[in-house]
């Protein structure tokens, strides 16, 4: 099934043109038409499976543009919460209606100012509920609920703030969670709060047997990246995605790759969806080899032929490790992941590892070439800081 199937306003179908989507992801063909109909729906599918447009696109078909929030979308993160609300604002562009994101560690003046038009809200819960004790927004006429990441918010500890949050919205809504595993807490929040859900699940295409799971003790940090370069230019076959801790550290990666020969780019929540899009479509045209990403921004990607997946640095625990790993080893063919082990890596290393599922092999430490590596003033500062 393709895009232009969709029932949906030629406004969002000529935004999906602009930027080359075709088909749809097997979660968006499930989700879609259940959505477009009003029912309310748990969608459950690994990272990278395209779930942000399945729910975005038939919302941003219901709206009207009246200045009243009428579609609340909660993440866990800010990293997300920006994510999805670029995801909006760019296949809404052409649509006029008003999307605010909501999240702390900003000032809230902006946000107030913006709430007060906003058509679409995407927010993180402690700051939404901080909007809702100050009487900044009003829930009583929200048409579409969507939990996003649901997973994740519990993890966190969120939970009973989005029951607070739930309890301020009416009942007569269309409720949307997904998440990429459901377990027994979502179960209950579920059968709480939706009426009658559709439940949507896609396999898990990540076949362990052609996965090769390995990791390189480094005992000289200094020599992180020189090793990673040594590898990249090793393995030319396919797509590579290199993981990092932060938005800095993707930019900093990225840059230097390139100096070196890597045909590489980055992606990150600090990035406008304009520029994320840019970066995809380098990677899907061939244009770039090798793709720098955080965690957060990762989430939600669609990435084809995703042969060798690098921890430049260690995910935080299992859980994250999975979501990684799921993006290589797929329909048939073979995978490889590569954890970079230094010293500040090992307690996040341990936290992986103390999950019996994964096996990550010893792999021994080659003979390469010390290159230079250049953080530049701006982000040398910031890392000095954190040391």
């Amino acid at each position: 099934m393709d895009f232009n199937e969709l029932n949906i306003n030629v406004k969002i179908k000529n935004k999906i043109k602009e930027i080359g989507f075709n088909e749809l992801t097997i979660i968006q063909e499930k989700c879609l038409p259940e959505i477009l109909k009003g029912k309310d729906l748990i969608g459950q599918a690994e990272t990278g499976s395209g779930k942000t447009l399945a729910f975005c696109l038939p919302i941003l078909d219901k709206i009207k543009k009246n200045n009243k929030t009428q579609a609340l979308i909660l993440t866990p993160t800010r990293e997300l919460c920006i994510q999805v609300s670029d995801v909006f604002e760019y296949f809404g562009e052409d649509l006029e209606v008003k999307i605010t994101s909501i999240y702390g560690g900003v000032g809230i003046e902006p946000q107030i100012k913006d709430l007060s038009k906003s058509e679409i809200v995407v927010g993180t819960p402690g700051r939404l509920l901080d909007h809702l004790r100050r009487g900044t927004l009003y829930l009583g006429g929200i048409d579409f609920l969507v939990i996003d990441e649901i997973d994740k918010m519990l993890d966190m500890g969120f939970i009973d703030d989005v029951e607070k949050i739930i309890k301020k919205t009416p009942e007569k809504r269309q409720t949307l969670m997904f998440s990429a595993t459901v377990l027994n807490g979502e179960y209950k929040l579920m059968r709480r709060h939706l009426k009658n859900p559709v439940m949507i699940r896609t396999k898990n295409y990540v076949d362990k047997t052609k996965l090769k799971q390995i990791y390189y003790d480094i005992f000289n940090q200094n020599n992180k990246f020189s090793l990673l370069l040594h590898l990249l230019n090793d393995n030319k076959t396919g797509l590579s995605i290199v993981f990092c801790a932060t938005r800095d550290e993707a930019e900093i990666v990225s840059k230097n790759l390139r100096n070196h020969g890597i045909k590489a780019s980055a992606i990150h929540g600090g990035m406008t969806q304009k520029k994320r899009i840019l970066s995809l479509n380098s990677l899907k045209e061939g244009k770039t080899d090798v793709l720098v990403a955080t965690d957060v921004a990762a989430r939600g990607l669609d990435i084809q032929n995703v042969t060798h997946i690098y921890h430049y640095d260690v995910a935080k625990n299992s859980t994250d490790y999975i979501h990684r790993i799921g993006r290589t080893a797929r329909a048939g063919a073979d995978g490889h992941t590569i954890t970079l082990l230094t010293s500040p890596d090992h307690d996040n290393f341990r936290r992986v590892q103390s999950n019996d599922e994964i096996e990550i092999k010893r792999a021994n430490y080659p003979n390469f070439k010390k290159v230079s590596f250049h953080r530049g003033k701006k982000y040398k500062k910031r890392y000095n800081k954190r040391l």
